[in-house]
């Protein structure tokens, strides 16, 4: 089952992982720190990892005060020096004046203290929706069966019970239900890893500490295009993350645990109560509202934002990390953001932790495991170094202007009149970072099949990649397509809603559903996106904002 988070940062403010190895002398998390480094700059500078879908990013830290100015700075200069080869730009001070002028919407006082200046260090940001989509099907031409929308019923073990040897698969999509079989299996369910591991056996202890992110996303007038802010640490413990995604600005804070503790002191004073009833979440609404509300206070008093209103919020949702730990630890303070292999049932290796940045050599060190396990001797040694991903290979910055120039997105007017229209750079940018070389596939489809019309108003995904993803990426649903090939209801849920009813046209054309088969769609669909917000909020109507 293919499964995505939100596209962000590569190395995840990899600074704090090193803060925590100097001053608590963790060896642990300075190699972590090291691991990630080198795994980074594989991925956005190697063409085998997907150069179409990562790039690096400038991530601006405010300062409000000469003290954070300088710690800041000394911290980032030693992440410089740590990173040597595997350094993407030297980081560097602006001043309060420079400062803002790189990020128009950065308040220049907050909380009675003014900026004193930011630091800009450089991380790596991904578009992880289409590389996850990308290692299937590369995984697939190499010769894998690739199953979506399928579920582990149980586990299979051999006559003896001393071995896990298959398991028992339902398609979730027909119901129907199978046994596969093979040496060895490998669990990478990510937060789900400890459910797997009980079907082996209902005793095994476990291992997951999820750690929840909440996201909101605003209007691309936050956050400048080419540039992320990051507070590491607010008064009381959060990190604060600010970055441009597909021309919207996500937002993100990390433990909303504490969140919880603190949402009646926070609520009281963050936003006047005629605008609690604006969200609501996840078939839970006070719940959730609470986090909401809290998000966009802490945004404004925390990040030093200059700050509009909550109906700014495209869309609001919540991420799970799964953090290995042991059972005996206190905190998910204490915990290593590495990933853990192990084999605590026979043919069953189980691989979680880690992160996004490392998931080439998570990978190799589970096959490795499981070439041992299963006593298996292989042609070659690992090869992921060198094996391009779909869309890799021959891409360039500048292909998307061959897109622009040689083809038109011919389209089919309310009137059922087809009428020409060029390929915008913004869709023909849009295309050639999601789809590599391979968007003039996308973009021929546009052309001769007269699907070159935008699902939606103001963003640059277009028919023709409802029925390319269909034909080609796995997509069975509209969710599928709306959330896991394209983010649009990640984006902005009520334009996610609008393009419903196209999205489905096409699949059920691509895949021959009946009216039934459609209305279940369009209800499941809609349902998916109540649990982002149910009610409308920023919204665009003839370029305006309202």
């Amino acid at each position: 089952m293919f499964n995505n988070k939100l596209m962000k940062d590569l190395n995840e403010w990899g600074v704090r992982y090193l803060e925590k190895a100097v001053f608590n002398l963790d060896y642990g998390q300075y190699k972590l720190v090291l691991h990630a480094l080198d795994e980074r700059k594989r991925v956005i500078d190697n063409a085998p990892n997907g150069p179409h879908l990562c790039h690096a990013l400038p991530c601006m830290t405010p300062c409000f005060s000469w003290f954070e100015v300088v710690y800041y700075w000394a911290g980032l200069k030693m992440y410089d020096l740590v990173a040597g080869r595997q350094l993407l730009h030297l980081s560097r001070y602006y001043s309060r004046k420079e400062s803002v002028e790189l990020f128009p919407t950065l308040a220049m006082e907050g909380n009675g203290r003014k900026l004193s200046g930011t630091v800009v260090y450089y991380d790596g940001q991904m578009n992880d929706s289409w590389l996850n989509v990308g290692l299937a099907c590369t995984a697939a031409l190499a010769g894998a069966a690739v199953l979506n929308h399928a579920e582990v019923v149980s586990l299979l073990k051999d006559d003896a019970g001393q071995r896990i040897i298959g398991a028992r698969i339902r398609n979730n999509l027909t119901g129907e239900e199978f046994d596969t079989y093979a040496k060895v299996i490998v669990n990478a369910s990510g937060p789900f890893c400890d459910d797997l591991r009980k079907m082996a056996d209902k005793n095994a202890q476990e291992m997951i500490a999820p750690s929840s992110g909440v996201h909101i996303t605003l209007p691309d007038y936050y956050s400048p295009k080419g540039m992320g802010l990051i507070v590491p640490k607010t008064k009381d413990g959060r990190v604060v993350f600010m970055l441009p995604w597909m021309s919207t600005s996500p937002h993100t804070y990390k433990d909303w645990r504490k969140l919880l503790r603190q949402w009646y002191f926070f609520l009281l004073q963050a936003l006047p109560r005629r605008q609690t009833n604006y969200f609501y979440l996840w078939g839970e609404p006070l719940l959730e509202l609470q986090i909401l509300v809290l998000a966009l206070h802490i945004f404004r008093n925390h990040a030093k934002m200059k700050y509009s209103s909550c109906t700014d919020v495209f869309s609001a949702w919540s991420g799970i990390r799964p953090l290995a730990v042991d059972p005996t630890a206190k905190s998910t303070e204490s915990i290593s953001r590495d990933h853990i292999v192990c084999e605590d049932y026979p043919g069953l290796i189980t691989i979680t932790g880690g992160k996004w940045t490392t998931y080439r050599s998570m990978a190799e060190d589970a096959v490795n495991a499981a070439i041992k396990s299963g006593k298996l001797t292989p042609a070659y040694g690992c090869m992921t170094n060198k094996l391009c991903i779909v869309g890799g290979e021959g891409w360039d910055p500048s292909s998307f202007t061959v897109l622009a120039q040689q083809y038109k997105r011919m389209k089919s007017t309310y009137g059922g009149k087809v009428v020409p229209g060029v390929i915008d750079s913004a869709a023909a940018r849009h295309l050639s970072h999601a789809y590599g070389t391979l968007a003039e596939r996308v973009a021929a489809i546009a052309q001769n099949e007269n699907l070159g019309k935008r699902l939606a108003h103001g963003y640059p995904y277009l028919e023709a990649e409802v029925a390319y993803c269909a034909r080609n990426e796995y997509c069975e649903s509209a969710i599928d397509f709306i959330a896991r090939r394209t983010r649009l209801a990640f984006l902005e849920t009520d334009a996610a809603r609008r393009a419903l009813p196209r999205v489905i046209e096409i699949l059920a054309k691509e895949h021959k559903w009946d009216n039934s088969r459609q209305k279940e769609e369009l209800q499941k669909a809609t349902n998916f996106l109540k649990t982002f917000k149910s009610s409308k909020n920023a919204q665009f109507h003839d370029g305006k904002h309202t």
